[in-house]
């Protein structure tokens, strides 16, 4: 029996069917009700994220990983204001897509650039580690890993965001409202947040900020962890 792992499986996605899907969701041209609620899920979450570093006021100072990238949704605004920011993904058409977008959108003077990495093979430091919308992709005993890998890449701050491991949201999971349909995403995995807390904690970073993003498909939770 041939074993394929989850790492395989997101890759194989991200390069074929699923490119073709979420560079449309990312995008801003017409998708039907489902993408376009989950286009805004994202989008909010996007916008905390940069709510929370413009507030701090230090953007032009800071490096920012984005690891996992997908196609420069944060990577980009992160850059327009000011960060030096590395953007990787599993995906090597994400990152060709992502490259292309901040080459119409970012001056030549923006300090960015993107690489097909998975989070597994980041190396060097940064101040600033995030990390959106990938755990969904990974089941509990893949994620301490993936997650002590983004601390240990972190000189100060790692950005974390995770489909939330509820009764409620299990439920609508199963129904199939949770997600639309197994031919139109990998599987999907939700997480306690005490354990993704602990193995902040372990790695000593702390919880300092938390949001919740809510869509009608789209649910996502957001910590923002310091050393």
């Amino acid at each position: 029996m041939i074993i394929i792992d989850d790492k395989s499986i997101v890759k194989d996605y991200f390069n074929t069917t699923g490119f073709d899907r979420w560079q449309r969701i990312y995008g801003d041209g017409d998708v039907n009700k489902v993408q376009l609620d989950i286009r805004e899920g994202h989008q909010q979450t996007v916008d905390k994220v940069m709510g929370w570093f413009e507030a701090d006021g230090n953007l032009s100072e800071i490096s920012v990983c984005d690891a996992g990238c997908g196609v420069g949704s944060l990577s980009i605004p992160l850059a327009k204001a000011g960060a030096t920011v590395f953007g990787s993904d599993i995906s090597e058409a994400m990152v060709k897509e992502a490259a292309e977008r901040a080459c119409t959108e970012l001056p030549a003077s923006a300090r960015i650039k993107f690489a097909p990495q998975d989070l597994e093979t980041l190396t060097g430091s940064h101040h600033t580690v995030v990390c959106l919308d990938v755990l969904i992709h990974y089941p509990d005993d893949k994620i301490e890993a993936m997650i002590d890998g983004l601390c240990q890449l972190a000189e100060s701050r790692v950005v974390l965001s995770f489909a939330p491991k509820t009764p409620l949201l299990t439920v609508l999971k199963k129904i199939g409202e949770f997600f639309p349909g197994p031919s139109k995403t990998t599987r999907a995995y939700q997480h306690k947040e005490a354990d993704i807390i602990a193995i902040f904690k372990k790695n000593g970073f702390t919880v300092k900020r938390e949001e919740m993003t809510s869509t009608r498909f789209y649910y996502s939770r957001l910590l923002e962890a310091v050393r």
